[in-house]
């Protein structure tokens, strides 16, 4: 016989997405300006700076190469400045945002390269400063890849989440080890996972829909 905390599992869902939401609103926030100057300030780009963009690509490759679970301790600090906490569902917020930046600025940097060099080169004939070129080519010729590559990185956030439940974060993560894990209840354990499962299809199928509609136009 299934023996589920039901309450607690509406409550633990309902504490994993506030921390993918507001660390995924993070994550765009300041992914997408970091991929932006690393698109502009390339060889190539807009803007071409060397120093700039090794410094910015520096910076968001030493934070990618930080496993998540070793990020969430390192951050633990940075985090009780903040929040003045390191346990909680708020808590989690800091370190899943410091891990997703970096990760949706190359996803984003890699959407942003993908834009026709001709049709900027055009827009730049025109006159147009790099501010509008960014503004005005730049993302909107980009944005299904930006969409897509935003909902990679709330997936992954989901199962960041998960991990980040090993230190009481809160959300489904730790609804698993408590009531499943450390209780032996092998049936909360299973409800979790198909509601991870559940909650990633369902945020791919929006996204998948979402980059189809504003790629036909």
């Amino acid at each position: 016989m299934l023996n589920l905390p039901f309450d607690d599992l509406l409550t633990c869902l309902g504490q994993t997405i506030e921390m993918v939401g507001a660390a995924g609103l993070i994550s765009l926030v300041l992914g997408l300006p970091l991929a932006l100057v690393m698109v502009a300030t390339s060889k190539r780009g807009i803007a071409p700076q060397r120093l700039i963009n090794r410094s910015v690509a520096a910076v968001v490759n030493a934070v990618r190469s930080v496993p998540f679970i070793i990020l969430l301790v390192a951050a633990i600090p940075l985090t009780r400045l903040i929040i003045g906490t390191a346990i909680g569902t708020e808590a989690a917020i800091v370190p899943l945002a410091i891990a997703s930046t970096p990760y949706f600025a190359r996803i984003a940097e890699v959407s942003l390269r993908e834009v026709e060099s001709g049709l900027i080169e055009a827009v730049r004939a025109m006159g147009a400063s790099r501010i509008a070129i960014m503004r005005e080519v730049l993302i909107p010729e980009a944005l299904p890849g930006l969409i897509s590559g935003f909902i990679v990185t709330l997936v992954t956030l989901i199962g960041a989440s998960a991990m980040a439940g090993v230190v009481g974060a809160g959300g489904l993560g730790d609804l698993a080890i408590r009531y499943g894990y450390d209780e032996f209840n092998t049936s909360v354990v299973i409800a979790v996972v198909v509601v991870l499962v559940v909650l990633v299809w369902g945020v791919q199928l929006i996204g998948d829909r979402m980059a189809a509609l504003f790629n036909r136009r």
